[in-house]
């Protein structure tokens, strides 16, 4: 059920960037869609966690909820769309995944997780597939510095999600946190854009980030990391950067060249070697 979770919500957010680029084609800037995209997602989650009965969260893990809004919302939001805006939904959705190399780390050292030969094998094939991807050419995708770098700090940030869950999710409803963690991460995009009017698929592309790749896929990741260890889910998770990838090219015409291809199929491939064991696949 862990796996079926986080697969889910990697399908959800592989819809990310295919929905940031209506919004970027129709003229709204790439730190506006963040920050209204963070309001829908807040207000579902602040609505759900009243209609839990409870927002409380202990004065102890106050600097734990606050580092998680800035490193592990702003930051996110900021850096994954920009770097759909300077290199494609494509690129950017498989940049991301550089997260599963910085959960296998700091789970180790923070999580006290055991790294496994099945781990190292399906992260060394994971990251090695977003190396070729990072590398390839022949294609649409326009891979500059700037876009890598973006990719790689939202690949950072997006790691920080699964540290931080595996460690308060068991003590706090994800509701709760995500009511707290979002709307205050939205606070610095709040000096940062300039609100103008947008044109009607703008606002609805908005609205979509909000509902689906955030406030859906955030409720199903959650329940699949409760049931999973952080290094797993992370690598199952890896299933995000293809279906962007479908989407980029069925929507846009984003097209990788033949090398890109090759290292999203490695991509794919780490998924299932961390999962083909004995009742999982």
């Amino acid at each position: 059920m862990g796996i079926l979770l986080v697969a889910a919500a990697g399908i959800l957010w592989g819809s990310l960037g295919p929905a940031a680029r209506v919004g970027l084609d129709h003229g709204m800037p790439a730190l506006e869609i963040s920050f209204y995209r963070g309001c829908v997602a807040a207000l579902c989650f602040l609505v759900h966690a009243r209609w839990r009965g409870s927002l409380r969260i202990a004065r102890a893990d106050w600097p734990a909820v606050l580092g998680f809004a800035f490193l592990g919302v702003t930051a996110l939001y900021v850096s994954y769309f920009q770097a759909v805006r300077t290199g494609g939904a494509t690129l950017a959705a498989v940049l991301l995944y550089t997260a599963p190399a910085w959960v296998a780390l700091f789970s180790v050292l923070w999580l006290a997780e055991r790294m496994t030969a099945r781990k190292l094998v399906a992260l060394a094939l994971t990251l090695g597939g977003v190396a070729m991807v990072v590398t390839s050419g022949g294609g649409t995708v326009a891979i500059t510095p700037v876009a890598v770098l973006w990719g790689l700090v939202s690949g950072f940030s997006y790691a920080l999600f699964y540290l931080f869950g595996k460690r308060y999710f068991l003590r706090y409803d994800p509701v709760v946190l995500f009511a707290w963690a979002i709307p205050i991460g939205m606070l610095p995009l709040l000096a940062l854009i300039d609100p103008q009017p947008r044109p009607a698929p703008a606002w609805g592309a908005v609205v979509f980030l909000g509902l689906v790749p955030t406030y859906l896929a955030y409720l199903l990741y959650a329940h699949g990391l409760m049931r999973l260890d952080a290094t797993r889910t992370a690598v199952v998770a890896t299933i995000e950067p293809v279906v962007a990838a479908l989407l980029g090219f069925a929507i846009f015409g984003e097209a990788l060249g033949l090398q890109g291809y090759a290292g999203a199929g490695l991509v794919l491939t780490g998924v299932v070697i961390n999962e083909a064991r004995s009742g999982r696949i």
